[in-house]
């Protein structure tokens, strides 16, 4: 019973928030289209990381729940461990991949904003590869 109900909650937020990567490519591209400041800019995308953010760590803790169930099952959590070491490269990639991008163009007023459009480009990249996992 408890693993029929687990495994429909985990079904029904993967469902709901399998909209959310348009929404943020969406989300990016009106705060690109917009005559905004620098400022305003910086504020609209912090909007969208905020949601993509939400979503990656909802496929992450799906994901873990998943192999955590499996692992009690099987006595094997090779794949938790390694799943998990594989999000936190992730992260450690997505951070210094992003941070030299905005280097190059530091001390200019936008490098913040590209930093922030580069991870959000790259966790909606995560995004999509975690939803093709089963």
């Amino acid at each position: 019973m408890i693993k029929k109900s687990l495994a429909l909650t985990v079904f029904i937020f993967s469902q709901f928030f399998l909209s959310a990567p348009s929404y943020a490519l969406k989300a990016l591209d009106e705060c690109e289209k917009n005559e905004q400041t620098i400022e305003e800019l910086s504020r609209c995308l912090d909007g969208v990381k905020e949601v993509i953010d939400r979503e990656l760590q909802t496929w992450v803790n799906n994901h873990i729940l998943n192999f955590e169930e499996k692992a009690l099952i099987t006595g094997h959590y090779a794949v938790l461990k390694m799943f998990k070491r594989s999000q936190n490269n992730f992260i450690t990639f997505r951070d210094n991949d992003c941070r030299w991008q905005h280097l190059v163009i530091f001390p200019k007023d936008d490098a913040g904003n590209t930093y922030k459009k580069c991870y959000i480009l790259l966790s909606k990249s995560r995004i999509k590869e975690l939803s093709q996992v089963q």
